[in-house]
């Protein structure tokens, strides 16, 4: 038996929109309600060239469902909310949205996301307007997170890596590529959708990007978003657990790429090391160490997850 499709509930704007530019947004239990009302100020940039799609991901929230779709009524915008009864996952719920999409190029946003800049659309619809491009990755910063005690360790680790200046960007373009900030030009995503046979966390969005460089661009320029959702260590502990599936899959699929990656490589060092199953569990313990400083915290996370991916190499 096919799962039920998700109910929809849209905007007056929505019947008679035909956009250029379509935001997709998936969210499963993050309140997307800020980010589709800093969207909606920015209506000047092209009042009818952008449309909203969300996806809640089968949060099964009464009262998120009510609160997002009294959003989705007041945004300026044509906006458009699928509530799936359901997890899809992220692959298959992303590629849910682009079929729901109408405008020629797709920007992916995560729901717990917010622009850095008030023409953070118009700066998109610009790049369309200039130079048709194929994959665009605007770039990922906590401008505006705010600075709490029990996510300074993930703020640390997505300074180093995450929130990457576009021209380090550049020089490995498809290892810097999230979909919490991604445009995609209509006809690449129908030549390569997102990997609907990932599941958890983690990876599906740079294995995409690894595909997509084979045949099209991807560029890098400086139009971030803030990521608000910071995690604390025991939940990014446990991403990185789930995530070490993925990552055998990409190395199956992608060696060549990923073998110069300082995670791979560094996991491939480990995978020799005696009874890594035993020590493992002590670098976790003292990356979860609040008390511990925070610069040992974040190398042990990060040896930590090599240690979890020595497995795949």
């Amino acid at each position: 038996m096919s799962a039920a499709a998700p109910n929809r509930t849209c905007n007056p704007a929505w019947a008679t929109a035909a956009p250029r530019l379509s935001v997709l947004i998936p969210f499963l239990r993050d309140d997307p309600c800020a980010l589709l009302a800093a969207l909606g100020r920015q209506t000047r940039a092209a009042p009818d060239a952008v449309e909203i799609v969300l996806l809640d991901d089968g949060s099964c929230d009464p009262a998120l469902t009510q609160a997002v779709s009294a959003a989705v009524e007041a945004c300026a915008l044509p906006s458009l909310l699928l509530s799936s009864p359901a997890n899809m996952g992220r692959a298959k719920g992303r590629n849910h949205l682009a079929q729901s999409a109408r405008g020629g190029w797709l920007l992916f946003l995560d729901g717990d996301m917010l622009p850095d800049a008030p023409d953070f659309l118009a700066t998109y619809l610009a790049l369309i307007d200039e130079t048709a491009p194929a994959v665009v990755f605007g770039g990922f910063s906590l401008q505006q997170a705010p600075d709490r005690q029990e996510h300074r360790l993930h703020r640390r680790m997505a300074l180093a890596s995450d929130c990457a200046p576009v021209e380090q960007r550049q020089r490995e373009p498809e290892k810097h590529v999230f979909t919490s900030n991604l445009l995609v030009r209509r006809d690449v995503f129908e030549a390569e959708a997102f990997d609907e046979t990932f599941s958890g966390w983690g990876w599906e969005d740079v294995e995409w990007a690894m595909r997509v460089t084979r045949r099209f661009q991807v560029s890098h320029v400086k139009n971030t978003a803030t990521h608000l959702g910071l995690d604390p260590a025991t939940a990014m502990a446990r991403k990185y657990e789930q995530s070490a599936g993925n990552f055998a899959r990409v190395v199956r699929n992608h060696r060549q790429i990923v073998e110069k990656y300082p995670s791979y490589r560094v996991a491939k060092a480990l995978k020799h090391l005696p009874l890594i199953t035993a020590w493992r569990p002590l670098l976790k313990q003292l990356a979860l160490a609040e008390a511990a400083p925070l610069g040992a915290r974040a190398f042990a996370m990060r040896l930590y997850r090599a240690a979890l991916y020595a497995e795949a190499v």
